[in-house]
C-alpha cells in the first residue's frame, strides 16, 4: 500500500499543476486566518503521539508560518508532546513492562540513560535516526526524571527543528549543506551520549572504591 501511495504521488507529481511554495502558504493563511498558527501546533502535537516521523510537520511549519513562527511552533508543540507521550508511558506503559526491569540489559539501560541527565537525552534528540516517540516511551518507562527529560528534549531537538523548518520555508531539495548539519548533529549527539554515561560510570566507580 505504501509502494503504490507513493507511485500514485510521484505520478500525480508528473501530471497535475503542483503550486508554488507560496501559493501553498497564501492558501493556508487564507483559508485558516489567525487560527492557522494554532492548528498547525494542535496538528503537531497530536499527529506526533502516533509513529510519524516529526520531521514532517517541522518542514510543514516552514512551509506554512515562515521560519521564526514555524520554528516556535514546532518546538513548542515537540515538547507538549514529548512531554504528553513521557508521561503515558511513565503511568501506564511502565506497569506492562515492570517484570523485564530486573534484566541486566535494560537495567544498564536505564542506570546509564537516567544518570546521564538532560545532557543524554539532549544527546539522542541530535541523533537524526533516533526515532522522536520510541525514545520518549523509553525515557518515560525508564527512571529519567521528568525536567531534565523535557530540557534535554527542547535542547537537543532545536538545532535539527530549525534545520526542517528552514528548508521547509525554502523548499528546497534538501542541499548538501543540510546534509553536512545532519551529519554534525548526529556527532555531536553521539559525543554527548558517550560523555554522559562514561561520566556516570566513573561517578559509580569511585563510589564503589573502598574508603582508606
Amino acid at each position: 500500500m505504501a509502494i503504490g501511495l507513493l507511485a500514485a504521488l510521484v505520478a500525480a507529481a508528473f501530471v497535475l499543476p503542483v503550486p508554488k511554495p507560496e501559493e501553498v502558504r497564501a492558501w493556508a493563511l487564507g483559508a485558516a486566518g489567525d487560527a492557522a498558527v494554532l492548528l498547525m501546533f494542535a496538528t503537531y502535537v497530536f499527529a506526533t503521539l502516533i509513529p510519524i516521523p516529526r520531521t514532517v510537520f517541522s518542514l510543514a511549519s516552514g512551509l506554512l508560518l515562515g521560519p521564526v513562527v514555524g520554528v516556535l511552533v514546532a518546538i513548542t508543540a515537540t515538547a507538549v508532546s514529548g512531554l504528553m507521550s513521557f508521561a503515558l508511558a511513565r503511568w501506564v506503559l511502565r506497569g506492562m513492562v515492570r517484570r523485564h526491569m530486573d534484566r541486566p540489559k535494560v537495567k544498564t539501560l536505564n542506570e546509564r540513560l537516567s544518570g546521564g541527565g538532560w545532557m543524554a537525552v539532549a544527546s539522542l534528540r541530535l541523533i537524526p535516526v533516533a526515532p522522536f516517540l520510541p525514545v520518549n516511551y523509553t525515557c518515560g518507562i525508564l527512571h529519567v526524571r521528568t525536567w531534565p527529560y523535557l530540557i534535554g528534549t527542547v535542547l537537543g531537538s532545536l538545532p535539527g527543528t530549525i534545520v526542517a523548518v528552514v528548508v521547509g520555508d525554502t523548499l528546497t531539495n534538501m542541499p548538501p549543506t543540510v546534509v553536512v548539519l545532519m551529519a554534525i548533529l548526529a556527532i555531536a549527539g553521539l559525543a554527548g551520549l558517550w560523555f554522559a554515561t562514561r561520566s556516570r560510570e566513573n561517578s559509580v566507580d569511585q563510589l564503589d572504591q573502598p574508603v582508606e
